[in-house]
C-alpha cells in the first residue's frame, strides 16, 4: 500500500479532535454538541424557574373571588343593595390588579392557560368598572335630561349591555371547553360563569321591552349562580394554597388530563 493510498484525497477535510467528539459508535459536529447544551440550559433555566418563582394561581383566584362574590351579592340585592357603583373600586383595584400580577406571572411561568384566563378576567372587571363608575357617565349620556336613572332603563343601554355580555359569556364557554382536559372544579367555574353570563344577558334584554319583573328574577338566578362560582373558585384556592403550603390535608379537584391522550407538551394541572 503506497503513501497515496492512505492520504486523503485533495480538498477532504480529516476530523480532528477539536472540531469533533465521539461518543461510542457516534460522531458529534460541534454544532449538535453546542445545541446539545443549550437545550441541557433551557431546561435547567426551566427547572430553577419553577423551585425559584412562587405559583401565582392563587393570587389570581383570589382577585376573581373577591370581585365575583361581591358582584354576586349585590346582584341578589343582599341586605338592600340596588347597584355595584358603591363597591365600583373593587372592579379596578382589587380584582384587577391581582389578577394583572398574576397573568404576567404566569406568563414567566410559561402557564398558557392561566395567563389567557386572568388576562382575560382582568379586562372584563376593567370595563364593569367603567360602566357602573358613575363620573364616567355611561348610563346618564343614554338620557335627554343626563339623568344616570332614566339611561339605566333606556333600550339602547340595556341592549348594549346584553350583547355584551353574550360576547362575555361566549369567552367563558371556550375556556369550559379547554378546561376540560384540566380538572373538574374548573369546568365548573367556568360552565357555570358562562350561563350566569347569557342569564344576566337575558336580564338586560327583558329590562330593554320593560320586562321589569322577569328581568329582576333572571338577575337574582344570575347572581345565585356566581356566588355559587365563587365558592367554587374560594375551594380552588385553598386546595392550591393547601398544596403550596405542604399542608397535611390535600382537597381533590377532579384532575381530568387522565383521561386525554397525552402530547409532548406538559398539560397545566390545575394552575
Amino acid at each position: 500500500m503506497s503513501k497515496n493510498d492512505i492520504e486523503p484525497a485533495m480538498g477532504s477535510e480529516v476530523p480532528s479532535r477539536e472540531k469533533t467528539r465521539s461518543i461510542g459508535l457516534f460522531t458529534l459536529s460541534p454544532e449538535i454538541i453546542e445545541k446539545l447544551h443549550l437545550v441541557s440550559r433551557v431546561e435547567e433555566r426551566n427547572n430553577n424557574n419553577k423551585r425559584t418563582f412562587a405559583n401565582p394561581s392563587a393570587l389570581g383566584l383570589m382577585g376573581f373571588v373577591l370581585t365575583d362574590t361581591t358582584l354576586a351579592m349585590v346582584l341578589m340585592g343582599w341586605g338592600g343593595a340596588s347597584s355595584a357603583a358603591s363597591v365600583v373600586g373593587i372592579f379596578f383595584f382589587t380584582g384587577p390588579v391581582l389578577l394583572l400580577l398574576s397573568t404576567i406571572f404566569e406568563w414567566i411561568m410559561g402557564n398558557f392557560f392561566t395567563m389567557m384566563v386572568n388576562g382575560y378576567l382582568c379586562v372584563f372587571y376593567l370595563s364593569l368598572g367603567i360602566v357602573e363608575l358613575p363620573s364616567a357617565g355611561v348610563a346618564a349620556s343614554y338620557s335627554t335630561t343626563g339623568n344616570a336613572t332614566e339611561g339605566s332603563f333606556s333600550i339602547g343601554y340595556n341592549m348594549g349591555l346584553s350583547l355584551y355580555t353574550i360576547a362575555l359569556g361566549s369567552a367563558l364557554l371556550t375556556f369550559f371547553v379547554f378546561s376540560l382536559r384540566i380538572n373538574v372544579v374548573l369546568a365548573l367555574i367556568f360552565s357555570g360563569a358562562a350561563a350566569a353570563c347569557y342569564i344576566l344577558s337575558a336580564a338586560y334584554w327583558n329590562t330593554s321591552v320593560a320586562g321589569l319583573d322577569l328581568a329582576m328574577r333572571l338577575q337574582h338566578v344570575a347572581g345565585g349562580l356566581l356566588f355559587v362560582i365563587g365558592l367554587l373558585a374560594w375551594y380552588a384556592t385553598v386546595a392550591i394554597m393547601a398544596k403550596e403550603m405542604d399542608f397535611p390535608v390535600r382537597l381533590p379537584m377532579g384532575d381530568l388530563s387522565r383521561f386525554w391522550y397525552q402530547t409532548n407538551m406538559d398539560p397545566e394541572h390545575g394552575n
